[in-house]
């Protein structure tokens, strides 16, 4: 890994970050291919740490959800054939789940998981602000319409 790409988080992890149930969350697949290991290790990982991941950490996907994250995520098409419903993991419970895979790969990956976590709340962040902005700025100009006797 070069020193530049350890500076900034790689486009296609935060891509990887999708918002179920008003949370940003990462599937159980994606965090296996990015720590290095297979899905099935990392979920047998989660079941052997239970107190590691409390359920704000992760929570296992529905059926409905299952069908909707594959619909939109192309890269995500092969768990249309798994009859398990994946774990989606908070930014908290993908981090704890590179602590208890404890590999080198999971290790490294961790940081470029929490960037893009970090990258993405900077983003929206600056977007509610933008929206903020931009109603206060309509009420003014709806005050002043009223204020000059054209409203």
């Amino acid at each position: 890994m070069s020193a530049r790409g350890a500076l900034s988080p790689a486009p296609s992890v935060e891509r990887r970050i999708l918002s179920i149930r008003g949370q940003r969350v990462m599937l159980d697949a994606d965090l296996a291919a990015l720590y290095g290991v297979s899905t099935r290790v990392l979920n047998q990982a989660v079941k052997r740490n239970p107190e590691r991941l409390p359920e704000d950490f992760m929570f296992r996907l529905t059926g409905a959800e299952k069908a909707e994250v594959i619909t939109n995520c192309d890269h995500l098409r092969p768990l249309k054939f798994s009859p398990a419903l994946p774990y989606a993991f908070t930014e908290h419970g993908a981090i704890m789940l590179a602590s208890v895979l404890n590999t080198p790969i999971a290790v490294q990956a961790s940081v470029q998981v929490v960037r893009a976590f970090v990258r993405l709340r900077e983003m929206l962040g600056k977007r509610s602000a933008y929206r903020c902005l931009d109603v206060t700025a309509a009420d003014t100009q709806r005050r002043l319409i009223v204020q000059m006797g054209y409203g």
